[in-house]
């Protein structure tokens, strides 16, 4: 598990090729199994893998989601608001699971933030995502996480560039780790 998280980079750049069924029904199992508070499970996920949807889903904000227009698959992780004030932690957790999920099943993988983030000047990205997918106004999108298979590996983070000085003990001081 600790090799996947080292070895964990954003992918932007997918190959042309289909993510097997029984592949993203790992990813979802992962996802499901991810933990939240009180075990309230307020995460609700489309899977999109129509490519004229992918492509409406890189609109959904100016920068930042292009990459969903070539990508194979994208999970929409949305939360319900009326299960849980911290809905945003679980539906966080569940997208990083789900992107560990992808990382451990050679897929690589994007997440794309939509929680407060704008469509135009008129429409939240979430606005515009809720209405494309036909998500019920109690769901909140807060991220969507494109998945697919790596056009190009990125090298793992060096222990050189691991900055140590974020980390105290004890107290906070600025005394290196």
């Amino acid at each position: 598990m600790l090799e996947i998280i080292y070895n964990r980079r954003s992918t932007r750049k997918f190959s042309n090729r289909k993510i097997d069924e029984g592949l993203i029904q790992q990813l979802l199992k992962a996802a499901l199994c991810s933990p939240s508070s009180k075990n309230c499970k307020p995460w609700e996920f489309v899977v999109v893998d129509d490519p004229e949807l992918l492509s409406r889903l890189s609109l959904a904000k100016p920068h930042g989601a292009c990459l969903l227009k070539h990508a194979p698959l994208a999970v929409v992780v949305s939360g319900d608001k009326t299960k849980s004030d911290i809905w945003i932690e679980d539906c966080s957790i569940a997208s990083i699971i789900l992107q560990l999920a992808a990382e451990g099943l050679e897929l690589g993988s994007c997440w794309v933030q939509i929680h407060r983030r704008f469509h135009n000047d008129d429409l939240t990205a979430d606005e515009f995502i809720r209405e494309l997918l036909q998500i019920p106004d109690h769901l909140e999108v807060l991220s969507i996480v494109g998945i697919g298979y790596k056009a190009n590996d990125r090298a793992a983070l060096t222990d050189k560039e691991t900055d140590w000085k974020k980390v105290m003990r004890n107290k906070y001081s600025k005394v290196d780790y």
